[in-house]
């Protein structure tokens, strides 16, 4: 009976497999693999017993190569053991890539040593594989572990002075560049450091080329993109393709490359209490900056009391609104923001002295805040998060740079006092390395020079400043592609503080290229036409060169108008020699010189009255013919005593 179940169970079974051949499968799963345990046992005694007779039999050549003085050409026993190794381990990849327990047990056969030990000769090769050459004599007691200990603390002392902070700062060099004649409040560098664009009190907005520039250091071009607005903050995108101006009145704009505008953010209602129901900005703009990973993305502030971000694609309305608020819920107004380096994070100092950061994602409550970071009533000119993203640089209206950490937000970690600040975007940022804090300091006129202030970062020591100018230094950036160090002053004037050695591109690039001299012979040139559909006897000759057209023009009176030479002879064309150039002066001049007194022109002509009735000439002889003689009347006595009588009793006629 139990067969039968058997039986019954197997044709079921294969009643299964044909259904699953029929339907195009055979199981549901795969099998098991199987290994072969004393096959690979074998392979790894094999292996091991290969590797220990090549590495026997390279002994033993060494040691009789050494026995014959030519150590000096053997090769070292280190390299012969790596190159077997690998040579063992590629062969072992080859043979046994079937399981996991394979490798492990090759694994276990390195490690153990197979052999017999190694020389003594050898092992004391082995502790100074650096040298290389022929065995010391026994008795020489040279110095050369000693020379390599002094060589080794001359690396050390070198690299210590070039790992010290103000090693690295860049000022050995510095050119400057005129903007006008008042303060540079906006400096900006794109992300390649190839361009700089300066913003200042005088509205105007220049860019400046570094590598199109010669020493003349002129800017290519100027611009006034906001009208009579002061500009208050420059900034490149991440790409460095566009660029953020802030200006004194309540829209942002934002302009490409060459100075033309890209997008302007709208205005907002005025009239409006809650600014988060509004679409824009009411009051002037105090600060902007660009997101440092979307490059669409952009940030201002107002004195509206609001912190907004905006899209450049959508410049109809923002995209988020961050109320800065007091202890009492009252409106502030913030001077500066910024992003955090990573983008999630916004920062805002704010009027009343306080430090307040939101959540990029939450524009609700602030995520640390800090009550009392700078005086009240102060403006906070500058926020600048570091390298790492983990601290945070204030700098204060209350003339105090300060240093917080972002996990502890409740008092600074460090803080510098008497650093002179009169302006409200007075700058402060990290080195490159992330080592130092530089910030300027701000003067009155005729008393002092604006500086540049060195700190270090863990100690907060001053470590180094330079003198600027004899005025306030405003702006700072430390572009760290470039390593320059560009300063906007109060005076008018960019900056930039370079090394020859350690900084790249930039200021180099135009300080090496002579002034152009502009070509006096140039105004001669004209423009070549090109017509290529026009007839062959019209058609221009195409230049071939502009010397030799500048050539060709000289010799041509009319495109050099050459002057008219003086006439030789009784005189041609309209001008007679020795009386200048024209018939009229030719007649004034011999008016001139005619000596008849013209003074009385009656006399003058009267004076030929009697020639001309005794021997008339013109009018007479073409008349003689017709002319009947004249009778004239004789006068009578009567009219003699006519004449006599007084006037008034002549009769009237």
């Amino acid at each position: 009976m139990d067969t039968g179940k058997v039986n019954e169970a197997s044709g079921k079974m294969d009643g299964d497999e044909d259904i699953g051949s029929v339907m195009g499968f055979s199981g549901f799963g795969k099998k098991a693999r199987t290994f072969d345990l004393d096959a690979i046992f074998e392979q790894t005694r094999r292996t091991a017993i290969e590797r220990s007779r090549r590495v026997i039999d390279e002994r033993q050549t060494e040691t009789r190569m050494n026995e014959e003085g030519e150590s000096s050409h053997s090769v070292k026993p280190s390299i012969h053991r790596q190159r077997d190794k690998a040579a063992a381990a590629s062969s072992r990849g080859q043979k046994s890539e079937s399981s996991s327990d394979s490798s492990e047990s090759d694994s276990d056969s390195d490690s153990e040593l197979i052999g017999p030990p190694v020389p003594p000769q050898h092992a004391a090769q082995e502790d100074d594989e650096q040298f290389v050459g022929p065995p010391l004599p026994p008795g020489y007691t040279g110095s050369t572990a000693q020379s390599d200990d002094d060589d080794d603390d001359e690396g050390e002392s070198q690299d210590d002075d070039d790992d010290h902070p103000v090693k690295k700062i860049p000022d050995t060099h510095e050119i400057t560049l005129q903007h006008g004649t008042k303060t540079v409040s906006a400096l900006g560098l794109d992300p390649s450091g190839a361009r700089l664009v300066t913003g200042g009190y005088d509205y105007d907005v220049r860019f400046w080329d570094f590598a199109g520039m010669d020493q003349s250091l002129q800017a290519f071009r100027s611009l006034q993109p906001c009208e009579c607005h002061q500009i208050r903050s420059l900034q490149y995108s991440v790409t460095g393709d566009v660029i953020l101006v802030v200006s004194g009145n309540s829209q942002a704009k934002v302009l490409d490359r060459d100075g033309f505008n890209v997008m302007e953010c709208v205005k907002g209602d005025q009239y409006i209490v809650d600014m988060a129901n509004t679409k824009g900005h009411t009051a002037m703009l105090n600060s902007g900056c660009w997101h440092p990973k979307i490059k669409e993305e952009f940030m201002t502030c107002s004195n509206d009391g609001s912190v907004r971000t905006w899209d450049v694609n959508s410049e109809k309305k923002h995209k988020s609104v961050f109320k800065p608020r007091s202890h009492q819920g009252k409106k502030v107004i913030p001077i500066c923001c910024t992003y955090s380096r990573d983008g999630k994070l916004i920062a805002a100092g704010c009027q009343d002295g306080t430090i307040q950061i939101w959540d990029r994602n939450l524009s609700v409550h602030t995520k640390f805040h800090c009550r009392q970071a700078h005086t009240p009533g102060s403006e906070t000119s500058c926020l600048c998060f570091s390298y790492d993203g983990m601290t945070l640089a204030s700098r204060g209206g209350d003339d105090s740079l300060k240093m917080w950490d972002i996990r502890n937000f409740k008092k600074p970690v460090n803080e510098a006092t008497r650093l002179t600040n009169f302006f409200s975007m007075t700058d402060c940022c990290f080195s490159p390395d992330d080592k130092l804090l530089v910030t300027g300091t701000s003067v009155k006129k005729d008393e002092g020079n604006g500086k540049l202030v060195f700190f270090d970062r863990v100690s907060f020591q001053r470590l180094y400043e330079i003198e600027v100018t004899n005025a306030s230094a405003v702006r700072c950036l430390w572009h760290p592609k470039l390593n320059q160090i560009m300063v906007g002053t109060g005076n008018g004037l960019a900056r930039v503080y370079y090394d020859p050695v350690k900084s790249h591109r930039g200021a180099k690039l135009c300080v090496v290229k002579s002034q152009r001299k502009e070509k006096q012979a140039e105004a001669l040139t004209q423009d070549y036409i090109i017509t290529p559909h026009a007839l062959p006897m019209f058609r221009e000759a195409r230049q071939r060169s502009t010397r030799k057209q500048l050539e060709k023009d000289r010799l041509d009176p009319k495109k050099s108008h050459k002057p008219e030479p003086p006439v030789s002879g009784p005189g041609r064309g309209g001008r007679v020699a020795a009386h200048g150039g024209t018939l009229s002066s030719f007649i004034v001049k011999n008016i001139a010189l005619d000596k008849t007194d013209d003074s009385n022109p009656r006399e003058a002509i009267l004076r030929h009255a009697k020639e001309a009735s005794e021997n008339p000439y013109w009018v007479a002889p073409a008349y003689k013919q017709t002319q009947p003689e004249p009778i004239f009347e004789e006068e009578s006595e009567s009219d003699e005593e006519a004449d006599k009588e007084p006037e008034w009793k002549k009769r009237k006629i």
